[in-house]
């Protein structure tokens, strides 16, 4: 693949073959994938060939092989030229993404506490591929509620409080969800998960409060050197799973229909405004509802342990998805357009002054939450003026090694060893599991941090590192 360089964060895959637009690549020279084994610029310029696409076809700094979009992929479609919607663009796990909370107390004061909260922390976080959920739903009638009204219907039940809403991207609820669309073996596999942690990737950790890089914006949101917080990462567990697997199908017959030629079947996709892609947006709407309740449920758990080991409360700093096709609007070639943005394994970074932003937010743009892989830094980000690639950013290390190459090479044994040994305390399922999320299996996410800023694309507000993790 001819890539070339454009500055030190920005590389061109000039258009060639079928590809509509260019591939544009948000990297520097050592992080970009490997022609050997990672075929994600590939990918790339694949996705520049959907119909409807704008601008270029965009990664960011973690990008890596995925299914028919590049993990970090972005692109935009023109919704009224014909632009698609590709559920390839979005991914299994939709509305997989990250929430953050602030403890009031410091690190200094969670010493005595931190391995008894480990213990309960890891007693009551349903995880792992089947484990059943904090909320045991009374029936199918309640999961539509959830799927319906997200997690501001889980705290309307009692589990949260209002501002939990206030710190949630949309409000904690996606309008225009359609239960109906969901197959029988969604609704099935999401009736038992409500309140999970999945597995593979997923976790959730305390973490502390490393470094503060913008003062003023951290204390907008809540944030403090030494403070603890409870990171949580995880998504639409198995009913998202579901839908993607059925609308990949969908969409794959109905393809020829449109005259919609793909060079790889994994981008199966339809025009937005057909019987095909209103069905998918109202399904994938869903299933963002269930993750944000998902995500709300493991936050009152969490807030369970911590008052019951110190006292503390824990507040909503910001809940943000990284795997979504939201329609947006923006100017192109100088006349605002509706747009169908797939984010997969990307962030919006809202720049300040965004009229989507709460109000409080306004000064500071969107607070972005980038993960890092186990034992490793996690970042709190804040969006720009003037970012390209429709306001995204990175979300996470990226990976570099395969989970099976991670648990070949890596003894999960001696890995919890090391972790523990640095101070931090692991609670997780199995030993392969966690060979498989072991820091050699990732980028570094200092160096990915590093280019999404040098490129323009976010600024960083504070790092975060682990002190105990609960895995997947």
């Amino acid at each position: 693949m001819d890539v070339i360089p454009e500055t030190r964060y920005r590389f061109r895959i000039p258009r060639h073959g079928p590809m509509r637009v260019p591939g544009i690549v948000y990297s520097t020279r050592e992080l970009l994938p490997e022609a050997t084994g990672d075929k994600s610029l590939e990918q790339v310029a694949n996705v520049a060939t959907l119909p409807g696409i704008v601008t270029a076809s965009y990664a960011m700094p973690d990008v890596h092989w995925g299914y028919g979009f590049p993990i970090g992929g972005v692109a935009a479609t023109d919704v009224s030229a014909g632009g698609v919607v590709s559920p390839g663009g979005v991914g299994f796990d939709i509305s997989c993404g990250v929430r953050l909370l602030a403890a009031q107390l410091d690190q200094d004061q969670l010493a005595t506490a931190l391995g008894p909260l480990m213990d309960t922390l890891g007693h009551t976080v349903p995880r792992g591929l089947r484990r059943g959920g904090t909320w045991q739903l009374a029936d199918r009638a309640q999961l539509y509620d959830v799927l319906l009204g997200g997690a501001r219907y889980a705290v309307e039940a009692g589990h949260g409080v209002p501002r939990d809403l206030a710190r949630c991207e949309d409000a904690g609820q996606v309008p225009d969800a359609a239960p109906g669309r969901l197959s029988a073996r969604a609704i099935e596999r999401g009736l038992g998960q409500l309140g999970s942690l999945g597995s593979g990737n997923h976790f959730l950790e305390v973490q502390v409060v490393d470094e503060v890089f913008d003062e003023a914006t951290a204390a907008v949101f809540g944030l403090h050197r030494h403070q603890v917080c409870v990171m949580i990462h995880t998504g639409s567990r198995g009913l998202g799973h579901q839908v993607c697997t059925d609308y990949v199908r969908t969409m794959d017959e109905a393809m020829s229909r449109y005259g919609i030629r793909v060079p790889d079947r994994q981008l199966a996709c339809v025009p937005v405004n057909s019987a095909q892609g209103h069905a998918y947006l109202g399904a994938m709407a869903a299933a963002t509802n269930f993750a944000r309740a998902n995500r709300q449920l493991l936050a009152e758990t969490a807030r369970r342990a911590f008052e019951r080991h110190t006292g503390a409360g824990l507040e909503l700093v910001y809940d943000v998805s990284h795997n979504l096709a939201m329609i947006e609007s923006h100017e192109v070639d100088g006349r605002w357009r509706r747009l169908c943005v797939h984010r997969k394994g990307a962030t919006r970074a809202l720049p300040p002054h965004h009229p989507d932003l709460p109000a409080d937010l306004a000064a500071t743009g969107q607070p972005t939450l980038i993960p890092g892989t186990m034992g490793t830094s996690s970042y709190v980000l804040a969006g720009v003026t003037g970012s390209p690639a429709f306001h995204s950013t990175c979300h996470g290390a990226g990976r570099v090694r395969s989970r099976h190459a991670a648990a070949r090479e890596v003894d999960g044994h001696r890995l919890r060893d090391d972790l523990e040994s640095r101070g931090i305390a692991v609670r997780g399922t199995s030993w392969r599991g966690l060979a498989e999320e072991a820091p050699a299996a990732y980028k570094d996410v200092d160096a990915v941090i590093d280019a999404a800023e040098g490129a323009g694309l976010c600024r960083k507000v504070a790092r975060l590192v682990p002190v105990g993790v609960v895995k997947g």
